[in-house]
């Protein structure tokens, strides 16, 4: 039996509600948000309403971290530092299409144990000692 990865669009705020409920008539098992400008602006809503629906969920960025179960990503913090990097480089005279495209280095595994508790989930050790931060 393969797994089923049904695709939920949402394109404004108001469409949120509607999406979950979509998830869930499909019976999903859990989910995963990516990111965009929406979702960011909206992160307490949406942890809100997967922890409503009883949905765990994996996000991409930290801004979920405090209602989401788990943050799984590139770091942030890191990609903007590097990016000054690039700048100063350009500022300094290196043409930008001298510079390499770099892909993300450093990333992020954190899980939120309040969240894994509430939806009744035990996170293996294993994961949890490889994880970059553990919110209790």
């Amino acid at each position: 039996m393969g797994v089923a990865l049904p695709i939920v669009e949402a394109t404004k705020a108001e469409d949120l509600d509607a999406a979950f409920a979509s998830v869930v008539a499909q019976r999903a098992d859990a989910m995963m948000v990516f990111s965009d400008s929406l979702f960011n602006h909206e992160a307490a809503r949406v942890t809100a309403l997967a922890a409503n629906h009883h949905l765990p969920a994996i996000y991409l960025i930290r801004q979920f971290a405090p209602g989401g179960l788990i943050v799984h990503g590139p770091d942030i913090a890191d990609l903007l530092r590097r990016a000054g990097d690039y700048v100063d480089k350009i500022l300094r005279g290196t043409k930008p299409a001298d510079l390499p495209v770099e892909q993300p280095i450093k990333y992020e595994l954190i899980i939120n144990m309040k969240t894994a508790k509430a939806l009744g989930l035990t996170v293996p050790p294993s994961i949890l000692v490889r994880a970059t931060e553990v919110i209790e």
